[in-house]
C-alpha cells in the first residue's frame, strides 16, 4: 500500500472529517463569543462599576506615561493588559458554559431507553409451557 493511499484512507475516515468540521465550526463560534464579549457584555459592565473600559485596563512596567494601551504597545513598553486578560477569562467562560450546555443536550438526546428483553426463543416457549402444565397438576 503506498503512502499517499494510506494517507488518503486516513483522512477519508469519518471521524476525522467530524473533527475538522469540528475545528473550523468553533473557530467561527469563537469569534462570536469574542464579539459578545467585547460588544455586549463587556459595555454595560463597564457602566456599572463607572465607566470603566476593560479592554484599555494595563499596567505600565517601562516608567514612561502613555495615554492608552494602544499606545504603550506601539511604543513597545512593557505592559500587563490585565483587562485583556480579563475579557479572555469571560469568554473562556462563555464558550465553556455553551459546551457544557451542548453536551448536556446531547446526552439527553442519545440518552438511550434500556432495551427490551428479546422475544424467547421457541425452546424457551415450549419449557414455560411444560413447566405451566407441571405446576397445575
Amino acid at each position: 500500500m503506498t503512502m499517499l493511499k494510506e494517507f488518503r484512507d486516513f483522512i477519508m475516515r469519518g471521524n476525522v472529517l467530524d473533527l475538522a468540521v469540528g475545528v473550523i465550526i468553533g473557530a467561527a463560534f469563537g469569534k462570536i463569543v469574542t464579539s459578545l464579549v467585547d460588544d455586549i457584555i463587556m459595555p454595560p459592565i463597564g457602566v456599572l462599576v463607572g465607566g470603566i473600559d476593560f479592554s484599555g485596563l494595563y499596567i505600565n512596567l517601562s516608567g514612561t506615561a502613555y495615554e492608552s494601551l494602544a499606545a504603550a504597545r506601539q511604543a513597545k513598553a512593557a505592559v500587563i493588559a490585565y483587562g485583556a486578560f480579563i475579557n479572555v477569562v469571560i469568554q473562556f467562560l462563555i464558550v465553556a458554559f455553551a459546551i457544557f450546555v451542548l453536551i448536556k443536550a446531547v446526552n439527553k438526546v442519545t440518552r438511550r431507553t434500556p432495551a427490551a428483553a428479546p422475544a424467547p426463543t421457541a425452546t424457551e416457549t415450549l419449557l414455560t409451557e411444560i413447566r405451566d402444565v407441571l405446576k397445575s397438576k
